[in-house]
């Protein structure tokens, strides 16, 4: 069952009554990635995806160690790390998991108060705080982990004109695809195992001061082969939106089931990147080869208008373009919305990402959840998994 929430709207920003304030954040800051050769796939996100070229840190740089390439697109900032030998806790990191999201860094005022606010109310340390400086300034970071092996680092650079962190240099690059739209990280979804959606839930609670303002259940997020829950917590200002996922039972494998087998663990499912033209950021992401779930029957596109009920009248796309390019529609009190998802962006079935367009709603597709599962369910069946 949904949980309504009680806001107040300030311009951009909805904050939410109860959650608590010891922990402000102003943003994603950024999201690394272990990977298996981060030069190659720095390249796959700059031609497929439409990132920038932005800083780097490697040999060159005095890094020993690691090797890390820093792509950016409007407001996102995703690292691409990969180990320099076999010793590394990276490698031991890529070997069980595969390519995943490591770092889930957070863009803070204080780094300190925020680790100690954190490990205060239980979060097990991954980094105390630590002083960065070169000569454009320094920075402040401390990191805690969360479910599985994932951390959240807490970045302060308030004192810092660099172009990204101290260690790493501009990347000057002549290879620069033209952008496709993506504009922020608009959520990030995590998959936990079995029984411990709750588990997540009251430590985002406890220790971050996140609210729990939407909940499914496996009577509404299931087919008729798979099911599973999830929780969407956020932080204050719902800058941060953190949903949460398990599988239920259902007569088949879930996706969850087959993403806790591949990745081995907990980890980040997916990453929901925004955009504020769907059909022209879909159509270049197809035109350089990102691929998407198949498409939902032509009844699912047949029934929009009726999916959108007093919103049908908003909709400015047309519905035909819509079906082209599979992206998909759903509406709450608030308005409509529009979103589309990869397939996993590496071999294992892990990790994929969403497009998102929001035209005044703040939910998550809720009413998309049996098309999305039935052409994961197919893609499912391809692999032998489901």
């Amino acid at each position: 069952m949904s949980k309504e929430i009680k806001s107040v709207d300030y311009g951009l920003e909805k904050i939410f009554e109860g959650a608590q304030d010891f922990l402000p954040l102003l943003g994603t800051d950024y999201v690394e990635f272990y990977v298996g050769n981060a030069k190659q796939s720095a390249h796959f996100y700059k031609t497929a995806f439409g990132f920038q070229s932005h800083a780097y840190c490697g040999l060159e740089t005095g890094s020993k160690d690691k090797t890390s390439y820093v792509l950016k697109q409007d407001k996102i900032r995703l690292v691409l790390t990969t180990p320099l030998n076999s010793q590394s806790k990276i490698n031991d990191h890529i070997v069980k998991h595969g390519d995943g999201v490591k770092v889930i860094a957070l863009w803070v005022d204080d780094a300190r108060s925020a680790y100690q606010e954190t490990t205060s109310r239980g979060a097990k340390s991954y980094m105390e705080p630590v002083v960065e400086k070169d000569e454009f300034g320094e920075v402040v970071r401390a990191g805690i982990y969360t479910y599985g092996e994932t951390v959240h680092m807490f970045v302060e650079r308030k004192n810092y004109k660099g172009p990204f962190l101290p260690g790493f240099e501009a990347w000057e690059s002549d290879y620069n695809p033209s952008p496709t739209g993506l504009k922020y990280i608009d959520h990030m979804v995590g998959n936990v195992g079995w029984g411990q959606m709750n588990t997540w839930v009251k430590w985002y609670e406890d220790v971050m001061g996140f609210e729990n303002f939407l909940s499914f259940d496996d009577k509404q997020i299931h087919t008729e082969y798979s099911a599973l829950m999830s929780k969407v917590m956020s932080n204050g200002n719902g800058r941060i939106k953190f949903p949460i996922n398990e599988p239920a039972k259902g007569n088949k494998k879930s996706q969850i089931e087959e993403y806790l087998d591949f990745y081995e663990g907990s980890g980040v499912q997916h990453i929901a990147v925004a955009t504020d033209d769907i059909i022209t950021t879909v159509s270049l992401l197809k035109e350089r080869g990102v691929e998407f779930l198949p498409p939902p029957p032509q009844t699912y596109y047949d029934e929009i208008p009726k999916r959108l009920g007093e919103h049908k009248h908003m909709l400015k796309e047309d519905i035909k373009a819509l079906q082209k390019l599979s992206i998909l529609v759903d509406a709450d009190e608030e308005g409509y919305l529009l979103q589309i998802f990869t397939k996993p962006v590496e071999d294992r079935p892990t990790l994929f990402f969403e497009i998102i367009q929001r035209m005044g709603a703040r939910g998550f597709g809720a009413g998309n959840f049996k098309a999305l599962f039935e052409s994961i369910e197919r893609e499912q069946a391809k692999r032998g998994t489901l």
